[in-house]
């Protein structure tokens, strides 16, 4: 079957859209393929295409469990077999999902990166069919990357179990230095292929904005353009604090965070894409993979600290091809707060060192000792015992894992576990079982297998909206359960672990090559000015700024951002005089467009201040798209 037979039969489509063709053709072809394409480009078209025209299983190595879910989902409701591997999965289950692809059963095969370096999954790979390897957000490999993933360094490895298979790789956000550190880092082939299409987004409209008043700004901006949105913000519980501030101003909101339990992140990631609300408030765990066409806002609501993480976010409004816009708020303080982050993401190395130290110390662990020890890790506790600040010690000891010295895996989510203290027998004579615990128990027992043998990973979760109750009568329950002796319940935690790669050593034994500290601090830096430019630069239009980022040329200025409806040639005095006749005509009344009178003005200045007007909200247009001054707020 041809290539555009299979887009019709699947997906429907007449044709496929930009460089579709030219990546769907080279992978096909067995190139080893990097696919550069902007934010809602169809990247996922560009392998699905040509895997349902392969023999054998396509493995698509992703960051995202909600993007492995919903594509496996959306696969199967095409027909066709797909599955996923990710954590909280049970090891049958694991074991279960590759030997079905060992057997052909499925044509992909979604994995987590840090999967893939597994001995089960080694081991399975080697009697797969392969027909290629798809990695997406392939950014990530680089060390010039914004989200810089070691673990994705395993999957060259996995290119010596099966040699002949090619890579495709796609990403909607690469600097020049991080195409060359793809195709290095994947050990690309002679012959492969680099498909590029432009990052411009031309229904995408960037707005930056400074106001001393964030939250009166942002109501202001959700109540003149209508539409789902997303306010993006780096604090866990100030996506809390919006949320409900937002619900407290009429509007339908929620927010999401990565320390949510994944039953809440579901719950809430649905009910916006369903549009029960309209506003997502959220950090940047949220968005990468979401199949959202319809965003017709993302705001953000602190400066982000790459380019490359703001083009992204950005980058998920509008992928309907429709009118959409960007807007990033600042005031004077957060450039300051920006710079402030260098030194917290890269402490000094004396400093790092004392981290180390003092982690000996806290495990009182022995110098020589330590080789293989696990341990975990309270990180408020240890920075109260030894007088730190947390972020500075959370980014020391991600340095410290890069140097090999330790492995440190942060809020890690421990699923809840169960397992049946009584027998089958014993526990159908119980008497005197409450109406709640007997719903419970039989859900239990539908819903898991193996509870009586061994400890079971459960979710409080869904067990409670299967059993027809809430988290808290389903977790009081549970406990009071253990506490007769019923079950044995080790309730979910989010902790963090310390493993000791190697014995303890000095202080000033520890070394930081210049790629893990003084390079990556420098790009780092590099970053944090690139962004306190875009925000500052009133001279240079904010697209072209961007994709000249990415690096390309021959680019035009886009005509919408705020910097290119500010007319640079018209002097101060006669924007003022201008913007006095509209103000002066619009307070009599609402006006219709055509009413205006720039009788005086040249005409097209006339417009352009008018759109500024417009563009900075001093003026807006009502349902009858007519002229009417801004209302004051009432905050």
């Amino acid at each position: 079957m041809q290539y555009k037979d299979i887009l019709k039969r699947y997906w429907g489509y007449e044709d496929f859209r930009g460089i579709q063709q030219d990546i769907v053709e080279s992978i096909g072809a067995g190139h080893d393929t990097l696919g550069l394409m902007p934010t809602g480009g169809g990247k996922s078209i560009t392998f699905q295409v040509p895997a349902m025209a392969q023999k054998g299983t396509c493995i698509v190595i992703t960051p995202l469990i909600a993007l492995m879910r919903d594509q496996v989902m959306n696969l199967r409701s095409r027909g066709i077999k797909a599955t996923a591997v990710y954590s909280g999965m049970t090891h049958n289950q694991i074991v279960t999902a590759l030997e079905n692809c060992v057997l052909g059963d499925y044509k992909f095969l979604y994995v987590s990166p840090e999967r893939i370096g597994t001995e089960l999954f080694q081991t399975k790979l080697r009697h797969m069919t392969v027909s290629f390897i798809t990695v997406d957000e392939a950014h990530c490999i680089s060390q010039w990357g914004y989200d810089f993933r070691p673990s994705y360094l395993q999957i060259a490895e996995i290119r010596s179990i099966i040699p002949n298979v090619p890579i495709l790789a796609l990403t909607a956000s690469a600097t020049p230095d991080v195409v060359i550190d793809i195709q290095q880092k994947l050990h690309f082939r002679t012959g492969y292929k680099i498909c590029r299409m432009s990052f411009e987004r031309k229904n995408l409209t960037y707005i930056v904005r400074k106001c001393d008043d964030k939250q009166n700004e942002m109501i202001h901006i959700l109540q003149s353009l209508p539409g789902s949105a997303i306010i993006y913000t780096r604090n866990r519980q100030q996506t809390q604090e919006l949320a409900e501030y937002l619900i407290k101003k009429g509007f339908t909101a929620t927010n999401y965070h990565a320390g949510l339990p994944q039953v809440k992140k579901d719950e809430r990631q649905s009910g916006w894409q369903n549009n029960r609300f309209r506003i997502m408030v959220a950090t940047n765990a949220f968005g990468m993979g979401i199949d959202k066409p319809d965003v017709r806002l993302v705001i953000h609501y602190e400066i982000p600290d790459s380019p490359e993480a703001y083009f992204q976010e950005a980058g998920r409004a509008g992928r309907d091809g429709k009118q959409a816009y960007a807007v990033l708020l600042y005031n004077s303080r957060d450039c300051t707060k920006l710079l402030k982050r260098i030194g917290e993401t890269y402490p000094e190395p004396d400093y790092i060192r004392r981290v180390y130290e003092d982690i000996c110390c806290y495990f009182e662990m022995a110098m020589g000792d330590g080789t293989g020890i696990t341990r975990e890790f309270n990180l408020q506790e240890f920075c109260y015992l030894f007088k730190h600040f947390p972020v500075q010690v959370n980014s020391s000891l991600l340095i410290l894992d890069k140097t090999g010295i330790i492995r440190y895996t942060e809020d890690e989510d421990v699923v809840s576990r169960l397992m049946f203290t009584l027998n089958r027998e014993e526990l159908y004579r119980l008497q005197n079982r409450s109406e709640t615990e007997e719903r419970i128990i039989h859900t239990l027992l539908r819903k898991y297998t193996g509870l009586f043998s061994e400890l079971v990973y459960i979710d409080e979760y869904s067990l409670a909206k299967e059993s027809g109750t809430d988290y808290n009568h389903v977790y009081l329950t549970l406990k009071q359960m253990a506490h007769s002796g019923i079950i044995n319940y080790i309730p979910r935690k989010r902790t963090n672990f310390i493993t000791f790669v190697c014995r303890r050593i000095e202080p000033e034994e520890i070394i930081f090559p210049a790629e893990i500290y003084a390079d990556r601090r420098k790009q780092y830096e590099r970053r944090i000015q690139s962004m306190i430019q875009y925000v500052t630069d009133k001279e240079y239009c904010h697209s072209r700024f961007l994709l000249s980022y990415f690096g390309e040329t021959n680019i035009q200025d886009c005509g919408r951002c705020d910097i290119c409806l500010q007319d640079k040639s018209t002097s101060k005095d006669e924007i003022e005089a201008i913007r006095a006749s509209l103000l002066k005509q619009i307070q009599k009344g609402p006006i219709a467009p055509r009413d205006i009178d720039y009788t005086g003005f040249e005409r097209q200045r006339f417009l352009q201040v008018l759109r500024t007007m417009l563009n900075q909200e001093e003026i807006i247009l009502n349902q009858e798209q007519h002229f009417i001054l801004r209302q004051p707020s009432s905050i």
